[in-house]
């Protein structure tokens, strides 16, 4: 990553955006970025080398159950605006019935 300078973070999307003289503009994801922190050997392995992890079916369990807990926790959020929507939806009803009724 050090030779890949200069590079610009672009946030929201956590992405670092890498611009190379021989490979142009290049996206780096977070997660690499994070694989990288952890253990730059591996990271280099893999991204340099071109080796591959062996427990590919753990790293595929993993993307799996990630999945599933982004479309859960999406659900969620959901969920909590069309509560807030009734919630809101009930409060001005009440309040229109209370000023009608004086």
């Amino acid at each position: 990553l050090k030779e890949m300078l200069p590079y610009e973070i672009c946030l929201p999307s956590y992405v670092v955006r890498v611009e190379s003289e021989h490979m142009g503009y290049q996206v780096i994801k977070a997660s690499e970025i994070a694989e990288y922190v952890y253990c730059s050997r591996a990271w280099w392995l893999r991204v340099e080398v071109g080796y591959t992890p062996l427990n590919q079916d753990a790293l595929s369990d993993g993307t799996t159950y990630h999945r599933r807990h982004g479309s859960n926790v999406a659900r969620a959020e959901t969920g909590r605006r069309i509560a807030l929507g009734l919630l809101f939806l009930a409060v001005s009803v009440i309040v229109f019935w209370l000023i009608r009724a004086t």
